[in-house]
């Protein structure tokens, strides 16, 4: 009876809560989480920035590799969480279950993949990343140790998403921000204390992975969660076609930016060497922090999303989305303007050189002019992928760092130089913006 009441009141509270005000709840842990991550992922370039351009530009290598292992940590976390909250959604709670568990053990194993095959292999990939004779070392050294924690990394994410999805934010936020104090106060320690270098950067990073795949674990065996159980597996035809369905665009946007970054990388070391690569991963971690808190809007939106719809609340489903696209947009515009103000001094707060300076400079500029799209682009992916539309959804999710951005890349630096790296990004936001309105267009009519 007890938990018959816990999931009546957690039904009516998504689908009865006035939807401004739900999405405000549910995404200020959220909007807290993402911020977290993201100075999470730009804690190490920026004490790495204090040893040398070569370090800084090593990091902004291995970026690649890590959003690969973010990107099955969102296949497996997304996939089953969507899944998982349209069946709580329609009361089936039992299939939440085994979709969660699933989710969790494939996480897991695919991670103890990359891990092995990652270090194996790590030279030629070092390689492959763009690492130069100057800066192979500190790659290889950062990498192995990146690579060690995969199947933490993975696993973590897809708790986080599982947690979103099940309208418990709040678990969700706590997790990342332990990890996350886990490492901001380890990188000084282990850089410049013990002097560990880059090493130890990359130690940190995955300790504070690890302390928050442990935290997220023990909260989502908290309350009404649903508890992750080796019982529950289920890695049958029916699971993993959710996952696939749910977890592909998420797979398609963080895979195809580790592509993107890797061509990115590459050529900006063509045209401008060591201190491109470093001011152009400057600019990269700085748009993500930047970004971040459009994102935890938008997941503060995905469980009103999918609930909703599993619901057949349609109405809430719009209300929802224009709320966000409204407010999102109004926020990234503040964030464009100081961007445009103060681009060389936020780029020497990572690493202050004239040559990585100039680079971020003006390829901050030029993001920060198409920053205001991003609401519509990443609020649109959300709406699709919550709502199950797995073709739009991979498609829109794949466009800003891979139908779009990849031919920019390829193209842009040929006819403009180093300057068409640097605006290569911008182009290909204001393309996925063009894009991104029909596919919204064209769902919403449906409701």
């Amino acid at each position: 009876m007890k938990n018959r009441n816990h999931h009546q009141n957690r039904y009516e509270y998504l689908t009865q809560t006035p939807v401004p005000r739900l999405i405000s709840r549910l995404a200020v842990p959220t909007i807290l989480s993402m911020l977290v991550t993201g100075i999470y992922n730009t804690a190490d370039t920026f004490f790495v920035g204090r040893i040398s351009t070569q370090a800084t530009a090593a990091v902004g290598l291995v970026f690649s590799v890590m959003a690969v292992i973010q990107a099955m940590g969102f296949f497996c976390g997304q996939g089953s969480g969507t899944y998982l909250s349209r069946m709580l959604g329609a009361g089936k709670r039992q299939e939440a279950n085994e979709a969660a568990a699933t989710g969790f053990a494939l996480a897991l194993i695919l991670g103890v993949i990359v891990a092995v095959l990652g270090n194996v292999f790590a030279e030629p990939l070092g390689y492959a990343l763009g690492a130069t004779q100057t800066t192979i070392r500190d790659t290889l050294l950062y990498m192995r140790i990146i690579l060690i924690g995969a199947p933490f990394m993975m696993a973590q994410f897809v708790v986080n998403n599982q947690l979103r999805f099940q309208g418990s934010a709040v678990y969700a936020m706590v997790g990342l921000l332990c990890g996350a104090a886990i490492n901001i106060i380890l990188d000084p320690l282990l850089m410049f204390v013990f002097h560990m270098g880059v090493a130890g950067a990359a130690i940190a990073t995955v300790s504070g992975q690890l302390i928050s795949f442990v935290v997220l674990l023990i909260g989502s065996a908290q309350g009404d969660n649903i508890h992750l159980k080796p019982s529950n597996v289920r890695l049958n035809g029916h699971y993993l076609k959710e996952i696939i369905n749910g977890g592909s665009p998420a797979l398609a946007r963080q895979g195809l930016a580790a592509i993107a970054t890797l061509l990115l990388n590459q050529t900006a070391g063509q045209m401008g060497g060591d201190a491109a690569i470093a001011g152009m991963s400057v600019v990269t971690r700085v748009l993500m922090l930047l970004s971040s808190a459009l994102i935890g809007f938008g997941q503060g939106y995905q469980p009103v999303c999918g609930f909703n719809y599993g619901a057949g609340l349609y109405g809430r489903v719009k209300e929802g989305y224009f709320f966000c696209v409204k407010y999102g947009t109004i926020l990234l515009t503040g964030a464009s303007a100081v961007c445009l103000a103060f681009a060389p001094q936020i780029i020497g707060i990572f690493r202050d050189d004239p040559e990585v300076i100039a680079v971020g400079s003006v390829a901050l500029r030029a993001q920060a002019i198409s920053l205001p799209l991003m609401a519509t682009i990443v609020i649109t992916n959300m709406m699709l992928q919550s709502t199950g539309k797995g073709l739009k959804a991979s498609i829109a999710s794949s466009a800003r760092n891979g139908i779009f951005f990849i031919p920019m890349i390829l193209i842009l630096p040929r006819v403009f130089g180093l300057f068409g790296v640097e605006i290569s990004q911008a182009v290909a936001d204001v393309l996925s913006f063009l894009l991104a309105i029909p596919f919204a267009v064209s769902e919403l009519k449906k409701m």
